[in-house]
């Protein structure tokens, strides 16, 4: 009898219609084709101007240096976002510290070198060897010995200095978001893993940091990208990234407007694979929680 008068009360209300029913938005789709007329519009008006030598491009697209070039791009990216987030979160701690020395140092530290351009700060590490020509490690009893030396151009080079400049740039700006994420767990958390007997350590890395990571990956993802488009700057010290080849055959050549749409999808390319990267660990880490639509 109960199985029966579900039955009924089932196809009652299979009838009746929902009110809550989905909105409709048939501007989306209006405003979705008339962007991607544009983008059409724009990518076929660039591949048929008569200004381009589409076999100049086909034929340097898969050149070897310019895939050496990709390649260096890629490794500066991925070496710098490292250093960096190491170095953000170190900043990060010293921000959120109760000690107030190291606090004013990660405070002066994010100020400092989110004041200087980092073209600048790129220039300063390529010319390194003005201030210091060598490098040499010397007997503290006697200055007059030198165990080890060695020149300052040798050890840092134009790639290890593009290195240096993009991980201390990144330092500054990744610590601002590895400290939001932390404060954004609450005090609470911290305290009952002090209460279960955590240390500090452990409750940063087993309690904290899981939960901070829900707010660090977004910005962390969007600085990723950035820094792969950032790479092109070090082209000012020839640090061997994708830019920096495609100069060097337009330099040959003089065709200075293939070689950059050539560097242009190259450089689409890899950040787009990134950004998809990224939202798949976005996806990842949303498990559970409801999502938000606007």
């Amino acid at each position: 009898m109960t199985n029966s008068l579900l039955s009924h009360r089932q196809a009652a209300l299979a009838g009746v219609k929902d009110p809550v029913a989905a909105k409709r938005h048939p501007w989306r789709i209006v405003f979705g084709v008339l962007a991607a007329v544009v983008i059409i519009w724009g990518a076929l008006n660039l591949w048929l101007n008569p200004a381009l030598d589409h076999a100049t491009i086909l034929r340097y697209l898969t050149a070897e240096s310019i895939l050496a070039g990709v390649k260096s791009t890629i490794v500066l990216a991925v070496i710098s976002m490292v250093l960096g987030t190491v170095g953000g979160y170190l900043v990060a701690v010293m921000r959120l510290s109760h000690n107030p020395v190291l606090r004013a140092i990660g405070f002066g530290y994010v100020a400092l070198i989110r004041s200087i351009p980092l073209l600048v700060l790129i220039l300063f590490m390529g010319n390194l060897a003005l201030f210091w020509s060598r490098v040499d490690i010397v007997n503290p009893f006697n200055p007059d010995e030198v165990w080890a030396g060695w020149d300052m151009n040798d050890l840092v080079t134009p790639f290890v200095a593009s290195i240096l400049a993009l991980a201390i740039n990144e330092a500054a700006y990744m610590g601002e978001v590895i400290r939001s994420g932390l404060r954004s767990v609450d005090q609470g958390q911290r305290e009952a893993a002090t209460a279960l007997g955590l240390g500090p350590g452990h409750s940063m890395a087993k309690v904290i940091l899981p939960q901070a990571m829900r707010v660090i990956l977004p910005p962390a993802g969007s600085q990723f990208v950035t820094m792969i488009k950032m790479t092109s700057l070090v082209s000012v010290i020839a640090g061997g990234d994708l830019l920096t080849e495609a100069q060097n055959i337009a330099a040959t050549n003089l065709r200075t407007l293939e070689l950059l749409v050539i560097a242009s999808a190259w450089y689409l390319l890899v950040t787009g694979i990134a950004t998809i990267g990224q939202s798949i660990l976005e996806h990842r880490l949303e498990r559970g929680q409801r999502r938000v639509s606007i």
